[in-house]
């Protein structure tokens, strides 16, 4: 198959995700081109992104004529390059331009990005807010249009936009995915039809993520760590606050907290405020093969989501599956996905939202009986292996993808209907 996948921005590290469902559909042998609104950040690189040399198949979406003269010329000269590379496609992007799908500034790029491309078999945007621009990708491409709904795009934005806001995109999408069931219930009361909506967690290669089993340190220094983009969702202040407080009994503590974001300020304040320095530390961004080896010196990991004053919400989260894949027994909290994921009183913990205080107590817990470490980290690990193994769930991802061409195929099979022409 040929695939189109549409992002907003790659490579991004906190997005392995999009990066693991790329690398699993190329080590099946099908094609993918990466369309993608904004370059990311190349001097981290997820070793995959390096080692299947990704960027050489990714694709800017050029920007926005300035001017109407400036629009004119651009289209111009993309229908002149059409009608040179493949002028038996020219007649569909010309009805292209004339129709609605998404606005013209958004035919008028994707028209320039697949100049003498070969039309594609499916077009996967790996989130809903990316949905119309993929709707504007098919009608340029052709190709079964796949939406994956992944967290921002069905809490945060939906908050702003209105529950309406994907009506459109429901009544012409061939397939919903999404990373959660109680993702998926929010798109079924959105209207998504539920024929066209199928749940398909994000997985990660546990063998990436080398299993140890987990005991109190001999020198007595417990540490935990927080993997995450530092911004209100992930409830680092929560966190912080949290560790704080058990070191006020238990001060032989080290926590590690690696990720970036527009929060650092408000933590570097919070961290000197209750005089942590020594103990709390900023780590910033980190790459994979960075975040395993932290992790594999650390005895507990945190994960205290919320729900964000925008609505933002998390799926079940991957460090927290990368975490439970290593052995570290976690705390996190009720909140979007995540009890699907941690088991709690197996795996690990779960409490209420911006609960400081039970959040504090699960930690002084878990410190405090550290024979149940092993047992946590195994039953995690077990199950991160069970649900969430990533070459299971590529497969999964490669059968939706051939169940709407075999569909196609037997739709055209059966129809005595004439086909149009290209």
């Amino acid at each position: 198959m040929r695939i189109a996948m549409i992002v907003g921005h790659f490579p991004l590290l906190s997005e392995t995700f999009v990066i693991n469902q790329i690398v699993g559909l190329l080590r099946r042998g099908h094609e993918v081109d990466i369309y993608t609104r904004r370059l990311g950040e190349q001097s981290k690189l997820h070793p995959e992104v390096v080692a299947y040399d990704l960027l050489k198949s990714t694709y800017l979406l050029p920007g926005k004529p300035a001017t109407l003269l400036g629009y004119l010329k651009c289209t111009a000269k993309t229908l002149l390059r059409q009608s040179l590379v493949d002028p038996l496609r020219l007649p569909r992007l010309i009805r292209v331009f004339w129709g609605s799908e998404g606005s013209l500034e958004d035919r008028l790029r994707v028209a320039q990005a697949t100049v003498g491309k070969a039309p594609y078999d499916i077009v996967h945007c790996q989130f809903g807010t990316l949905g119309e621009l993929g709707m504007t990708f098919r009608a340029v491409n052709r190709g079964k249009l796949i939406v994956s709904f992944r967290g921002h795009d069905i809490s945060q934005y939906v908050q702003e936009r209105g529950e309406s806001v994907y009506n459109n995109l429901f009544s012409t999408v061939d397939l919903c995915l999404t990373n959660c069931v109680f993702f998926q219930q929010r798109l079924l009361a959105m209207g998504c039809p539920a024929g066209q909506l199928k749940v398909l967690y994000s997985g990660l290669n546990p063998k990436q993520f080398p299993f140890q089993a987990r005991h109190f340190p001999e020198d007595g220094r417990v540490r935990i760590a927080l993997t995450g983009r530092l911004v209100e969702k992930k409830g680092i202040p929560d966190a912080i606050w949290a560790v704080a407080q058990v070191a006020k009994t238990y001060p032989n503590l080290e926590f590690n907290i690696i990720g970036e974001g527009e929060q650092r300020p408000l933590l570097e304040a919070l961290i000197q405020q209750l005089g942590m320095q020594e103990q709390i530390h900023l780590l910033g961004q980190k790459n994979q093969m960075e975040i395993v080896e932290i992790l594999s010196g650390s005895h507990l990991f945190l994960a205290p989501s919320v729900t964000a004053a925008d609505g933002n919400q998390d799926a079940p989260v991957n460090v927290l599956k990368e975490a439970m894949a290593m052995g570290l027994p976690v705390i996190s909290t009720w909140h979007g996905g995540i009890p699907e994921l941690v088991q709690e009183g197996i795996s690990g913990f779960l409490v209420p939202e911006r609960d400081l205080g039970a959040l504090a107590e699960r930690l002084h817990d878990l410190i405090q009986h550290p024979q149940r470490w092993p047992e946590m980290g195994r039953a995690g690990r077990s199950f991160v292996e069970q649900v969430f193994d990533l070459e299971t769930l590529n497969d999964e991802l490669v059968r939706h993808y051939q169940k709407l061409l075999w569909e196609d195929a037997l739709d055209v099979l059966t129809d005595p209907t004439p086909q149009p022409s290209a």
